[in-house]
């Protein structure tokens, strides 16, 4: 891998990371359009670290809220008073709600590094999920706010961010979709979304890191990767909140639906190799 393909990866990474149209598979297409062995485990360790490109934009992004959840968390288990303060939850419902992605993502690492990555899932799992992307729409009745967030929308949409570790899927569009089903308003499931993202992709790239840094895939590549990602994916992230107060994310589906099926002509035509 050279310069070239990281900055690209990079950008890709930081455009499709928070938008509903799958990351995972966006970086698989882009590594096999530039030539790279997408079930290398350096590739796929590089992948999953300039994950935390995007993740540190979400980080600054939100910095503010971030350090009021954590500060009022911890205060908040020592201080009863600070227990029903709507932060203090919210701690909870990132902790809880990432529990279930942590399981699943351990116990099955080997076929999800392995086994999915090949581009006949990616493709298959772009079309399947845009139905759960419209069928959420259309059953949205988007009555809560984070107001009225509780436990169990974070438990739910934490066990359907499991789903997004198929290539394809979108952790965005799956836990959006999720949060739609439970009828919070679009922009609370993005906001969940976005939190919940924190920790299961930094655990994600801290893992991989061994990997990236230990094939033949230099520091430089990866730092530069990293950043790209960054810049972008703030960008994205700031697009994304202002873009689902107003519109569905079905948006999405036509893109997601299209690309999809140009993977499987391409794949069934021998034009493409899916691995």
């Amino acid at each position: 891998m050279n310069y070239f393909d990281a900055i690209v990866l990079g950008i890709v990474e930081g455009l499709t990371e928070f938008l509903p149209v799958s990351s995972t598979g966006h970086l698989t297409i882009a590594e096999k359009i530039l030539g790279l062995e997408v079930d290398d485990p350096a590739v796929t360790g590089f992948t999953a670290v300039i994950q935390m490109g995007a993740i540190m934009a979400v980080i600054v992004y939100f910095v503010r809220d971030i350090a009021n959840i954590v500060r009022t968390w911890v205060l908040g288990l020592v201080k009863p008073e600070y227990r029903g303060h709507r932060d203090f939850r919210m701690g909870w419902y990132v902790i809880v709600g990432t529990i279930p992605v942590g399981i699943v993502g351990l116990a099955f690492k080997d076929v999800i590094k392995n086994d999915l990555r090949s581009l006949w899932v990616v493709a298959i799992a772009l079309i399947a999920w845009s139905a759960v992307m419209w069928a959420a729409e259309r059953s949205a009745a988007q009555t809560r706010s984070e107001k009225q967030l509780n436990l169990t929308d974070a438990l739910v949409v934490g066990v359907v961010q499991c789903v997004s570790l198929i290539p394809g899927v979108s952790r965005s569009g799956a836990t959006i979709s999720a949060g739609l089903f439970r009828g919070l308003d679009r922009v609370t499931a993005t906001r969940l979304s976005f939190f919940l993202s924190i920790p299961a992709l930094l655990a994600a790239g801290l893992f991989e890191l061994k990997d990236a840094l230990g094939g033949d895939i230099g520091v430089g590549e990866t730092v530069a990767g990293t950043v790209v990602a960054f810049v972008v994916a703030y960008a994205s992230i700031a697009w994304l909140l202002r873009f689902v107060a107003h519109h569905p994310i079905t948006w999405f589906v036509p893109y997601r639906v299209g690309l999809g099926a140009l993977l499987l002509a391409l794949l069934a035509s021998g034009v493409m190799s899916a691995t």
